[in-house]
């Protein structure tokens, strides 16, 4: 017996795509929630190390291939929980990864790893439109990480979206610099990718309809920006936005898209004199100083780890998903005019990011617009 085909006939009513987001803001209708199953330290590499604290890279080192503890699971889970339940109580339909087992060991030809965790589908893969593509990620330990996804994104194409993958990179020491080490301010700014190969990640992008803002950085370098830039072709720009992070990896810690016409900047990271023209019109919202974290162990994510009170989620242009812990965060967001809705997600932190970082927001209600013509 054959198989059955998914050509379109042209007979056949067109099908439409269950995918379809455009910017950060649209009515937020479906998303894809990350799982914390098996979370596995991640393999050592330098590429890792360089992102995270000192201490916390020779706690990695030291337990690499191992599971996360379960006192950092339990309340991590605990509060994704309710984060989902908060989702479907808005009405948004929520779609789950498979879980896998990460401490399993794969290879290519170059070197071996075991895998890292699911908990951010924004990383892996960008949503333009209707169609999903999954990037080519610099760490060795997410080589495979979209195939916990396959279900999901194998259902989605059969429904009508596209589907594309860019360059499976081969992450060989050419594309690592020899001996990197992160500069210290005053120094120049150097990151440890070569332009070998393209690579990037997801959520070094922002997007705002026939425009992207992107942030070069640790996992993403020149080459990733200019493919992304070529596959999409003349009907998108992309601008790149100026970090004086030392240790930049992922934009939205940096630079937020909250609805047309305003954008929420750290004032770290950005200097808002050197923004690219085409924002002169926008809003600059300045976020406010994060609220103190005392545990240590929630400090891991990163060296900017303290800025994720930035990472929030738009349900639409009024109302904001953001970590309750921050306080200061939620006042200004009423302030300049929105509907924060507070939520708990602190113990997501050393699993890879908070809101932002824990969804991919794969279907918002509104169509392809230019917001800067």
């Amino acid at each position: 017996m054959s198989a059955p085909s998914i050509v379109a006939d042209s007979a056949v009513e067109p099908l439409v795509s269950p995918v379809n987001s455009h910017n950060e803001w649209d009515p937020l209708e479906e998303v894809v929630v990350g799982r914390l199953d098996d979370a596995t330290i991640p393999s050592h590499h330098p590429v890792v190390a360089c992102n995270i604290p000192p201490w916390a890279a020779r706690l990695q080192g030291m337990a690499a291939g191992f599971r996360y503890p379960r006192r950092l699971i339990e309340p991590a889970q605990q509060e994704l929980d309710r984060f989902i339940a908060l989702l479907e109580s808005l009405d948004i339909t929520v779609t789950r990864p498979d879980a896998v087992d990460h401490r399993q060991r794969f290879a290519t030809p170059d070197w071996s790893s075991r895998g890292f965790c699911n908990t951010c589908p924004r990383d892996s893969m960008l949503v333009i439109g209707d169609e999903i593509i999954e990037t080519p990620m610099a760490w060795p330990c997410r080589y495979f990480e979209t195939h916990s996804y396959r279900t999901i994104l194998k259902d989605y194409f059969r429904r009508g979206a596209r589907w594309t993958s860019a360059p499976k990179p081969q992450l060989t020491d050419a594309l690592f610099e020899k001996g990197f080490s992160t500069p210290a301010a005053g120094e120049p700014m150097r990151y440890i990718l070569t332009e070998f190969e393209p690579v990037f990640d997801a959520a070094d992008f922002v997007r705002a309809g026939r425009d992207l803002f992107v942030t070069r950085s640790n996992v993403t370098n020149r080459m990733g920006i200019e493919w992304l830039r070529r596959h999409l072709g003349p009907g998108y720009r992309i601008h790149e936005i100026e970090s004086r992070c030392r240790t930049p990896m992922h934009i939205d810690t940096t630079f937020v898209l909250l609805a047309p016409g305003k954008v929420l900047v750290n004032p770290e990271y950005i200097d808002v004199d050197r923004l690219p023209d085409i924002l002169s019109s926008w809003d600059v919202l300045i976020a406010p100083e994060p609220d103190p974290i005392d545990e240590r162990m929630l400090k891991m994510t990163s060296l900017c780890g303290k800025w994720l009170s930035m990472n929030v989620l738009m349900i639409d242009e009024k109302r904001v998903i953001a970590e309750r812990h921050h306080t200061n965060m939620l006042r200004a967001l009423e302030q300049w005019g929105f509907e924060p809705i507070p939520c708990d997600l602190l113990h997501y932190a050393p699993f890879g990011g908070s809101f932002h970082c824990a969804t991919l927001d794969v279907r918002r209600r509104g169509t392809l617009e230019s917001y800067f013509d």
